[in-house]
């Protein structure tokens, strides 16, 4: 099994000044030790289950930018892109030209979008929920065509593109899509249509991730797509912290692996204040035992 890290808060003791520092050791300490993984949260305004705006948050891409310059193994990725944050054409762009400038080693992480105090703050319009799935599936479709030898235009109900030009192309032709979320009807169905992974929290254990993989194979077959190739990654996993509980979330990472899921996302959160010291944890004492998992 494989481990991802997702770098979510930059509220550390004394921030102001080693924000960069941290950030850039943390990713070198997770390119370094082996980590398949390294994301960061697409968003303008910390999270308010995570202290809320008036702590410190990057901007997703410009940093994912900085860390495709200072590492050479790691995947990068937003998790996740909220689809109304950038016009899709020109998100397809910035997520190429992070994968032109990484070789090779970035995905683009979307979803529908949630937080509406980000959007009403900065005054970038939230559509209702059925609209923004409807923007989603659009992104997603011009993205391809983008990627695609297809440079005419996209006429779609949201998004109309005159001309769908993007070069350089992708290093491999093309980019994986990770689409984030567990929604059943909508967004697990996107995935089996579309998507070359999906990142699906496990809140409700093993019992709850079986249902969401059962319901993302159904989904699978309904349109003639292969389940097995859809890489399934995880996180939020039992409230277990791996370094201090090692064993018991070792023991819950089996769990998971026997069914389907390939990667972990362990999440640096408040309460963390030494991040490099915890990656670093994190790739000494416990990948080498994930790694055997599966």
């Amino acid at each position: 099994m494989d481990l991802g890290i997702h770098y979510a808060n930059f509220t550390n003791p004394d921030w102001q000044h080693k924000l960069h520092e941290r950030l850039t050791a943390t990713a070198k300490v997770a390119d370094e030790g082996g980590v398949d993984l390294l994301t960061v949260m697409d968003h303008w305004f910390q999270m308010e289950m995570m202290n809320g705006p008036f702590e410190p948050m990057l901007e997703g891409y410009t940093t994912l930018g900085h860390l495709a310059g200072i590492t050479s193994n790691v995947r990068l990725s937003m998790l996740v892109t909220g689809v109304t944050y950038r016009h899709p054409g020109l998100l397809a762009k910035t997520a190429t030209t992070l994968d032109v400038l990484s070789d090779g080693r970035a995905l683009l992480g979307i979803g529908a979008a949630w937080y509406d105090r980000e959007h009403a703050g900065l005054g970038v319009p939230f559509p209702p929920l059925k609209d923004r799935f409807e923007m989603l599936e659009e992104a997603i479709q011009i993205a391809r065509q983008m990627w695609s030898d297809n440079d005419g235009p996209f006429e779609g109900k949201h998004y109309q593109l005159a001309e769908t030009i993007c070069l350089p192309k992708p290093v491999n032709g093309s980019m994986p899509i990770l689409i984030g979320g567990g929604g059943e009807k909508k967004t697990l169905r996107l995935v089996a249509q579309y998507g070359d992974a999906c990142h699906l929290f496990v809140r409700e254990g093993v019992d709850g991730l079986k249902h969401k993989l059962d319901v993302l194979r159904r989904h699978c077959d309904d349109v003639g797509r292969d389940y097995d190739a859809i890489e399934k990654t995880i996180g939020g996993a039992g409230g277990l912290d791996p370094v201090s509980q090692t064993d018991e979330w070792l023991a819950q990472m089996e769990e998971y692996a026997a069914l389907g899921a390939t990667l972990t996302t362990i999440t640096i959160v408040p309460g963390i204040d030494d991040p490099v010291a915890y990656a670093t944890d994190l790739v000494e004492r416990v990948l080498p035992r994930l790694k055997q998992i599966g």
